[in-house]
């Protein structure tokens, strides 16, 4: 019977588990960030990244391998435009799990999954931009306080 390489089973058969992880991926790189199970989480880490890495390459077989996995155009067309090209320089380590505790109901222990954050050149030239016009702003601000009216004689 075939079985899984490595992990927690997750429940059901192999294939649930393979659409499970496909939905779960999905839904990551459409929301940027999802909470989950921990045994999700750690499990849906390496596919995700190895998506990611593929979408890096951008040509079109690597595009046909994701499409088989994500069948959602409009999802694999924000992977290969939007998300890979942020981690273009990122040798790995495009996810990151954060623990938040368990849930109410059922007491399993749940943990934030998200897409780690690279900012671009562009991005980090806005963000600079944005730093030098607030601090223009404040000097501007600071220069027109009104003086106190001097005593002619």
């Amino acid at each position: 019977m075939p079985r899984p390489a490595k992990g927690a089973r997750l429940g059901g058969s192999a294939a649930h588990e393979k659409h499970l992880l496909a939905n779960l991926a999905k839904a990551l790189f459409e929301h940027g960030r999802i909470t989950t199970t921990e045994a999700k989480a750690r499990r849906l880490r390496p596919y995700a990244e190895r998506l990611v890495t593929k979408a890096k390459k951008g040509d079109i077989h690597n595009r046909r391998l994701v499409l088989q996995t994500i069948t959602d155009k409009s999802i694999v067309h924000t992977l290969f435009t939007e998300i890979a090209p942020r981690y273009e320089n990122r040798p790995g380590g495009y996810t990151r799990i954060t623990k938040i505790g368990n849930r109410r109901g059922d007491n399993a222990p749940m943990a934030v999954i998200e897409l780690v954050e690279a900012l671009t050149v562009a991005q980090q030239a806005t963000g600079e931009a944005e730093a030098a016009t607030k601090r223009a702003v404040k000097e501007a601000e600071a220069v027109e306080t009104p003086a106190e009216e001097t005593k002619e004689a």
